[in-house]
């Protein structure tokens, strides 16, 4: 199946040294592969698509005109990462995800880090998804990102960088269970040869995290996971995590709020909810706080938050660490609060309110990456190498219109993996990143191992999101 796999010396191939020869880690697979023709592989790649259509493991992705439904795409020759290299990345991420923590608390109180000089409160402040109304509220377990997703990227020097760290409402997790479900079912034999980390108890210690973080008085909490509905792209996710949670999923039409508590609407009459998976944006939380026009939320909601009589996870107003521009912080932030050296790197970051970094990012956007500080998915990055003349140019428009909203970043060189590709019937190289899924509660902690490889489908393509037509793949940590 790899006769035709062209090798790219330039780039960091996972499963190839430099000279060709197949990394110890991954030959028995590569031989058990190597035993199925491109037919066979055809074949077998055709009945996961199946699966996951079957399941209705979908995405949507938005345009100006219409809403697409897609079958998330994905690769069945799996991604392998020894359990050395996995220490590190899971003790950078909970590292991370600690700190953050902690510059989330003290922005929304005392500003101890604005105050000594560090971050300027300029920058808190306009970041858009920053909450005054969190001010001095003290969500219980003293935890605001109860789950975070970290993108972290391996360079053709080896090593592993992160590029940002996601917050609000990191997603995905639920394609990282289906690829191994799916895997498994395809081409079951390969797990006889090697010892993978389980994947499946991420809903269970999820559960058993977010309970630790139950407002006070509350002895077993009812949990409900709620969602803006079923045209939401992540939808499927939200219904797999409910499910695979065995609590209910709801939408804001499903809750009221009485005497400042919330309470569920069902068969029975009012069920009391105490704790809240949350996977609607801060805005449309609650009309009577946020956006008076929004139907997706619960009226009376963070009132009752305020009050301490229900959790949510993630709390509002923690979008602000999502904020690209802080990330340029992230290094000082770990140092500030934990007084440690941090232990996955940030990617050098230009921010382009700084004068001096925004003459530099307009001097040098064809080596360039320049992102939106507030975007997600993908959207809005512009590559420079790979714009043209006019292109440029209205980006240079754009930066200097509104430096605030954009960063800029080295055009880093993501590693490769093999990625089977329909349309040449056949094995190539193509980028990957990774998220891992870190979990906090009070006094605990969980990250995910696996977590989930982004595969970017056209060739030389960085961007590996699902929106700009990414794929993905099961990520195996291998048991010590």
């Amino acid at each position: 199946m790899f006769s035709s796999y062209q090798l790219n010396h330039d780039l960091y191939d996972e499963i190839f040294e430099d000279h060709g020869k197949i990394k110890e880690v991954y030959k028995k697979l590569f031989d058990i592969y190597g035993e199925h023709s491109i037919r066979d592989y055809v074949n077998l790649n055709e009945k996961a698509k199946s699966s996951f259509f079957n399941q209705g493991i979908t995405f949507q992705v938005y345009d100006k005109e219409k809403t697409h439904e897609k079958i998330f795409p994905f690769d069945l020759f799996p991604r392998i990462i020894d359990p050395k290299e996995w220490k590190i990345i899971e003790k950078g991420s909970v590292q991370r995800s600690k700190a953050l923590n902690l510059f989330l608390w003290d922005i929304y109180h005392d500003k101890n880090i604005i105050k000594q000089g560090i971050i300027p409160m300029e920058l808190i402040s306009s970041s858009a998804n920053y909450l005054d109304q969190m001010n001095g509220i003290d969500p219980a377990g003293g935890i605001y990102n109860h789950i975070s997703g970290t993108d972290i990227i391996k360079h053709n020097d080896g090593k592993y960088y992160v590029l940002e760290d996601n917050i609000r409402c990191p997603s995905g997790v639920s394609y990282v269970i289906c690829n191994r479900t799916a895997l498994k079912r395809a081409l079951f034999g390969v797990f006889n040869h090697y010892k993978a980390c389980s994947v499946t108890n991420y809903a269970e210690n999820l559960l058993d995290l977010l309970e630790t973080v139950k407002p006070n008085g509350v002895d077993i909490p009812n949990v409900v996971v709620i969602t803006p509905g079923m045209y939401n792209s992540a939808f499927y996710e939200h219904s797999y995590l409910a499910k695979t949670m065995g609590v209910e999923l709801v939408e804001g039409r499903d809750l009221f709020v009485e005497n400042d508590f919330v309470y569920m609407k069902t068969i029975r009459g009012p069920e009391k909810v105490d704790i809240i998976y949350r996977r609607v944006d801060d805005a449309y939380l609650d009309p009577l706080e946020f956006n008076p026009n929004s139907t997706l939320g619960v009226p009376g909601l963070f009132a009752a938050y305020k009050k301490g009589n229900v959790t949510l996870a993630n709390a509002p107003g923690t979008g602000v660490a999502d904020d690209k521009a802080v990330y340029t912080y992230m290094p000082e932030i770990i140092k500030y609060y934990l007084g440690e050296e941090p232990i996955l790197n940030n990617v050098h970051t230009y921010h382009c309110s700084r004068p001096n970094e925004l003459k530099y990012v307009l001097d040098h956007i064809q080596d360039l990456v320049i992102k939106p500080v507030d975007e997600a998915g993908g959207y809005g990055i512009s590559i420079g190498n790979r714009l043209g003349k006019d292109e440029i140019s209205l980006v240079k428009k754009q930066l200097q219109a509104n430096p605030r909203k954009y960063v800029a970043q080295p055009i880093m060189s993501l590693s490769v993996h093999p990625t089977y590709i329909d349309k040449s019937e056949s094995f190539e190289q193509r980028h990957v990143d990774l998220r891992t899924f870190t979990v906090l509660g009070k006094d605990k902690e969980f990250v995910l191992k696996g977590g989930l490889t982004r595969v970017a489908l056209q060739k030389g393509n960085l961007i590996v999101n699902s929106s700009q037509g990414g794929g993905s793949k099961d990520t195996w940590v291998l048991k010590k």
